[in-house]
């Protein structure tokens, strides 16, 4: 008999726990397979479009691909007959109905919105998420989805892929060396915009191949509109969180990384227009209010500028590039973006030795979690332990913004305890069907 290793054990353990929660919404399936370590895993796909189309997939092209699912059926045809081997879903509630005890990973790139049922639902079978930033929609899915991968003892990785590149590496371990004495501040900006407007004809119908309740899946019923489309949903509350929810958790990782930072006391967001009810914001600058960790001041000031909106700091340290992050501290800066770092320090006769290379090169980061999930270990560099307080930050953004006010924040009540309105938009409604 085939000796079941730890991972095949667990995911095991996993479905038979999961059968009651499971059986409300569709039949609970059989054992999963037993898995070699040395065995490809078999891999799901749910959401076709964007980096899915191609990276992703390129990414975990050594595994068995025996599902994709997508809303859009000329998505599914067209990836379908690269993958023949794959079954096609519409729905990933019916592919892990009917799938479940055959999958052991699936790379989740929907909207934002449905980020957190896709990955949750896997996680009750014991099945390891690979899931896009900024993890979820909101705040209370991110807790959810950090309780699932704890308790279900999962390999779990969120879509950092800046992550693996050696140039964070070098300035994770120049701020750790103390180049530039304690860290007061730190600032973080990104020139992106979104381009979804307002809609304005409500008469657009759905295109035939476009399954538009499903795409909706969580958020409130409204009328089809091409403009929520080619990743324009992220300039709709309902589905998104503007430039912020895009590419903050891309930047933001740096000074969580560098410093371990937790979670922030005080959020406060601005922006040229007051928050709309639906749409997204952009050229936002929100100011957190750090506890001080080892290597900064007794509280840490880290601010996040997007759009046309840029930190004040910029000038001072002479720079001009478009996207970065800026350490300052009592001896200088330390400026990087993704593919270079500089250090500035304020006595220009000062010189100062690069540190050891203490962080070893990255495997890949899609193939540290495949890894993680064959040695049956939860050994991933961007697990939800760790990105989703990365992620969670990012969401009080515009929860801030949205509430017009300067936010105090209890992390470990998941409250806000200055604005009772913060609330719903933590832990928002969610249609019948699609709860969390």
């Amino acid at each position: 008999m085939t000796q079941m290793n730890r991972r095949s054990f667990m995911k095991r353990a996993a479905l038979s726990a999961a059968g009651l929660a499971l059986a409300s919404t569709f039949p609970c399936p059989g054992l999963c397979r037993e898995l070699n370590i040395n065995e490809k895993l078999n891999l799901a796909h749910v959401g076709l479009g964007g980096m899915q189309g191609d990276y992703h997939r390129g990414a975990c092209s050594t595994e068995n691909r025996v599902a994709i699912c997508d809303v859009d059926k000329g998505l599914l045809e067209r990836f379908g007959a690269e993958m023949p081997d794959a079954k096609l879903y519409v729905d990933f509630r019916d592919m892990y109905a009917e799938m479940g005890s055959k999958i052991d990973a699936v790379v989740i790139t929907t909207p934002d919105h449905t980020h957190a049922l896709a990955a949750i639902e896997a996680m009750k079978l014991g099945i390891s998420p690979y899931v896009e930033k900024p993890l979820a929609h909101d705040v209370y899915q991110i807790r959810m989805m950090q309780k699932y991968a704890k308790e279900k003892n999962l390999a779990s990785q969120m879509g950092t892929q800046i992550h693996e590149g050696d140039n964070y590496r070098r300035v994770v371990e120049l701020v750790r060396s103390g180049a530039i004495g304690k860290i007061s501040r730190i600032d973080v900006w990104c020139g992106v915009v979104w381009g979804g407007s307002p809609r304005t004809n409500d008469d657009v119908k759905v295109p035939e191949n476009l399954d538009w309740d499903l795409w909706l899946g969580p958020a409130p019923e409204r009328p089809y509109q091409p403009c929520y489309f080619n990743g324009n949903w992220r300039s709709f509350w309902d589905f998104g969180n503007g430039g912020m929810g895009d590419m903050g958790c891309h930047f933001m990782d740096l000074p969580f990384w560098a410093l371990g930072l937790k979670y922030p006391k005080t959020i406060e967001a601005s922006a040229p227009k007051p928050a709309d009810e639906d749409y997204a914001g952009r050229d936002l600058h929100v100011e957190y209010v750090f506890p001080g960790v080892k290597g900064t001041t007794k509280e840490l000031a880290v601010s996040w500028s997007d759009g046309v909106a840029r930190p004040e700091s910029l000038k001072k340290y002479g720079v001009e590039e478009g996207n970065g992050v800026l350490f300052i501290g009592e001896e200088g800066a330390i400026f990087s973006n993704y593919t270079a770092h500089r250090l500035i320090l304020n006595d220009k006769n000062k010189t100062f030795e690069a540190p050891p290379q203490t962080i070893p090169a990255s495997v890949g980061h899609h193939r540290e979690w495949l890894n993680a999930i064959k040695e049956g270990t939860t050994d991933t560099t961007c697990n939800f332990g760790y990105s989703g307080r990365v992620a969670e930050t990012i969401l009080l953004g515009p929860v801030a913004y949205r509430c017009g006010k300067k936010l105090e924040y209890d992390a470990k009540k998941m409250a806000v305890t200055n604005c009772a309105a913060a609330a719903k938009i933590l832990k928002q409604e969610a249609r019948a069907g699609w709860e969390v």
